[in-house]
């Protein structure tokens, strides 16, 4: 499914725009000299892509050890599990952006 919503890699130059793409990069607030400490994720873009990130990254991170030791990590900074889990669903996408750039398959850290 990841797959099929990004389609052509060739399309983005970064995996910061695949990220954008899905909807999850954080957005920005600012009015004059306010400027907003807290940024939401903008949740545009395609909602298919956004589920289906979430939902391989809860499973690769049960079956990767660095996946999910990069999750722990997130949550013992004190976040909310949905945040964690939004900031490690960025992991994998910069993983699998690398991997169809350089062509080679994965191979795990541990």
């Amino acid at each position: 499914m990841i797959i099929a919503e990004i389609g052509d890699f060739h399309r983005f130059d970064s995996a910061d725009k695949i990220l954008a793409y899905a909807g999850m990069s954080p957005s920005t607030y600012q009015s004059g000299q306010l400027d907003n400490g807290y940024s939401h994720m903008e949740k545009r873009g395609s909602r298919y892509l956004r589920y289906a990130l979430y939902n391989a990254t809860k499973y690769v991170c049960h079956w990767d050890e660095s996946f999910g030791a990069y999750l722990e990590k997130k949550r013992s900074d004190g976040k909310h599990y949905n945040v964690a889990l939004s900031h490690a669903a960025k992991k994998p996408v910069r993983t699998i952006f690398a991997m169809e750039k350089s062509g080679q398959a994965y191979k795990s850290a541990s």
